[in-house]
């Protein structure tokens, strides 16, 4: 079978299908003939030689519509849809919901067609998911967009002629390209605030060392995806959180999606006449229709206040090398999928459920949308107990909510506790135990509040301390007291168990940092 490499027509794309690093990969899976379209790979910094001296041939527009399967990054448009040959294979990004059109042309010629933005979520699609490669190189691209328009540094500074602080930006939408977005905008040295209306993403963002934006009064989601946004409460809610934020932020950056609809509007008009003169917002949302009320595409608006709102779309075309090579590494695990025991062929197992999810047309027929992905018996019990646990944990924090929050009669509890037994304990142990629960609250509160960079540290803090506590245990373990006995030794194994287990937890993090 021959692949046919096409150049890209789309809105100043500049990347290319396949890269020639990876036409070696395609050729060592049994597929000997790979046509490359002239010139396809300029704009990526690709020439044709390179193509060529990884085994490729270089081919005119005419000739590339001979091959048996056609790769290409965007949907075909409807004069590249009259060339295809019939009964050939199409990969490609295909939008299958917006296409209609071209999926009755494409099923008429019977093209089994491939769509690169339908791949499932699960774990064994993780490196075919050309979606996830290309928004996180959007979320990146869109901080280093939005700092060039700001017209200021990102991180705060100490100079001569006095302190800058760091600039807010805020990222709603933690998914891909929101996650990219927050890792780049602390690198560069902002202060980070993120919202997603799903809460299991919270420590995600946390770990990143953005601050997350939970509502108040939220109401609980089961469902966890972005299509309960519809709700207009929720939206609401968000909007309210929002204006007392977008006053003091320098860029936000949405991203928020649903799935098959038009993006919710979470950015309004009377939110923009709130931010401050100068700032940026980024709507990567707008081939969706946008999360800002007034952005346009691929136009840059500036309201009267001085926002200024991009509304870029194809924001992976300005790293066309990096792109170009994450999206055809992409094909070609997908087409090693494909061909596993056929060497050189391609067969579609539509048993396969990535296979399934991603084929859109297949014997003249159009077979999208892919039923669900069917859990084993097991993954359903493991969900139904952990939905089940879920709710019982809700239902109990919500009856136990008022009485958690009283935290002064928890104090009382503990302080009458504490007193009652003063009473059954030796006079001269008293001084000592209340010493011993004062370095325990000081103790919850310290550890606590340190911030989760600080961990590692904190460790070898901790395993010092250990050890000046085994060296008072072990003086105390000759006393007459019994008591004192038991809890000198208790002291002296759970110091022991700290230090040992943190100096082997320590060495095994050094580990992973070494080259060998």
């Amino acid at each position: 079978m021959i692949i046919g490499i096409l150049k890209e027509k789309y809105f100043e794309e500049t990347r290319v299908a396949m890269t020639p690093i990876n036409i070696k990969k395609l050729i060592n899976l049994g597929f000997k003939k790979v046509y490359v379209e002239k010139g396809a790979g300029n704009l990526a910094y690709f020439k044709d030689q390179d193509f060529i001296n990884e085994g490729a041939k270089i081919v005119t527009n005419k000739e590339i519509w001979t091959a048996n399967i056609i790769i290409k990054i965007h949907p075909l448009d409807i004069e590249e849809s009259k060339l295809i040959k019939n009964n050939s294979i199409l990969i490609s990004f295909i939008y299958p919901h917006k296409n209609n059109l071209l999926l009755k042309i494409l099923a008429e010629k019977n093209i089994t067609t491939i769509a690169m933005d339908t791949i499932p979520r699960i774990s064994r699609a993780q490196s075919l998911d050309a979606l996830s490669s290309m928004n996180n190189l959007s979320g990146y691209r869109s901080i280093i967009e939005a700092t060039n328009l700001l017209g200021r540094t990102l991180n705060g500074q100490i100079t001569a002629a006095g302190k800058i602080l760091p600039a807010k930006v805020m990222v709603i939408g933690a998914g891909v390209a929101g996650l990219s977005a927050i890792g780049t905008a602390k690198s560069l040295g902002a202060k980070v605030i993120a919202f997603d209306k799903r809460k299991e993403v919270k420590e995600q963002i946390r770990s990143m060392g953005a601050e997350f934006l939970e509502l108040k009064n939220q109401p609980e989601n089961n469902i966890h995806e972005y299509k309960t946004l519809l709700s207009k409460k929720k939206v609401q809610l968000e909007q309210e959180s929002f204006n007392k934020i977008v006053k003091t932020t320098d860029i936000i950056i949405t991203t928020a999606v649903i799935f098959n609809k038009k993006a919710p509007i979470l950015i309004t008009k009377e939110m923009i006449q709130l931010m401050k003169p100068g700032s940026i917002i980024f709507d990567l949302a707008i081939e969706n229709g946008g999360n800002c009320e007034l952005t346009k595409k691929n136009t840059i608006i500036t309201t009267d206040n001085n926002i200024k709102i991009i509304g870029f779309t194809n924001l992976t075309s300005k790293l066309a090398p990096q792109a170009s090579q994450l999206y055809s590494t992409n094909i070609v695990n997908l087409i090693n999928l494909l061909s596993k025991n056929n060497f050189g062929k391609i067969y579609i197992n539509l048993k396969d459920e990535i296979v399934r999810n991603m084929t859109i047309i297949y014997n003249s027929k159009i077979i999208w949308p892919a039923p669900k992905i069917k859990l084993s018996k097991k993954q359903q019990n493991l969900e139904k107990i952990n939905n089940f646990q879920n709710q019982e944990n809700s239902t109990n924090i919500k009856k136990n909510k008022c009485f958690l929050k009283n935290k002064y009669l928890l104090y009382t509890i503990g302080f009458f506790c504490a007193y009652y037994i003063t009473q059954f304990i030796p006079y001269e142990i008293i001084p000592h135990f209340i010493i011993f629960l004062l370095s325990c609250i000081i103790g919850y509160y310290v550890v606590w509040n340190v911030d989760h960079k600080l961990h590692t540290p904190l460790m070898s803090v901790t395993n010092a301390i250990s050890g000046i506590i085994i060296i008072g245990s072990i003086l105390q373990i000759n006393s007459s007291y019994f008591t004192i006995i038991i809890l000198a030794f208790l002291g002296t194994l759970l110091s022991s168990i700290n230090i040992f287990g943190g100096l082997t937890i320590t060495q095994r993090m050094l580990q992973m940092f070494r080259k060998n």
